[in-house]
């Protein structure tokens, strides 16, 4: 079985000695280093490119929002999760913007963590279902679905991205081939003008285009 490797990035020596316990508990996973900030994260990258990421928000010397920037610039392929006691967001909304392809909450269970580190690993996004509930419940609602012309399949569509579905997943909920749910995805972000579908859950979530 092909082993997936994995960076931990967090300034909290017992949190990344915990996690690191744990995750050597999944099959394909391999824990290839630690790293106290991005600093030593970018330093660690010089050497190794890990398959995966999980870094840490709020981190002395160089922060995770800043380091995953720096990370992605030199690295575009780098997979980066965020990893976070909070729930803030502006964080939420500067990691996405920075390019991460998950957002979990460290509270989270550690199925929920297994789950998004599996979707990282198959290029698809995750976020922890808490996480969208808390930012649903703090952002002002703008109703834009008749604005933006999204159909009720596309809405459907959407709201099965939101609670991180992969295109064949949706596709047998919907009895629709995983290619026509492909298309719908892309419609999607064209018309929302969203980068990425992090980007999009980002957007559905805001304006309560979906019922989480």
């Amino acid at each position: 079985m092909k082993k997936f490797t994995i960076l931990i990035v967090d300034d909290h020596n017992l949190f990344r000695k915990g996690l690191l316990l744990i995750l050597n508990e999944i099959e394909n996973i391999e824990i290839i280093g630690e790293a106290s900030n991005g600093l030593e994260l970018l330093n660690f990258l010089e050497k190794i490119v890990p398959d995966i990421v999980l870094i840490d928000i709020n981190m002395p010397k160089l922060d995770g929002i800043s380091a995953t920037k720096k990370a992605l610039n030199l690295y575009p392929d780098l997979k980066i999760i965020a990893l976070s006691s909070s729930d803030d967001y502006e964080n939420y909304n500067m990691m996405v913007e920075a390019g991460v392809i998950g957002f979990i909450i460290k509270n989270s269970d550690l199925s929920e963590l297994e789950i998004g580190i599996q979707k990282a690993i198959n290029g698809e996004s995750y976020f922890s279902q808490q996480l969208l509930q808390n930012v649903a419940g703090k952002v002002h609602s703008i109703n834009q679905k008749k604005e933006l012309d999204i159909s009720d399949r596309e809405l459907e569509v959407l709201n099965y991205i939101c609670k991180g579905m992969t295109n064949q997943e949706i596709g047998e909920k919907l009895f629709i081939h995983p290619r026509t749910v492909e298309r719908h995805r892309a419609n999607l972000l064209e018309k929302t003008n969203s980068k990425n579908s992090i980007s999009l859950v980002l957007y559905a979530v805001k304006n309560k285009l979906v019922k989480l």
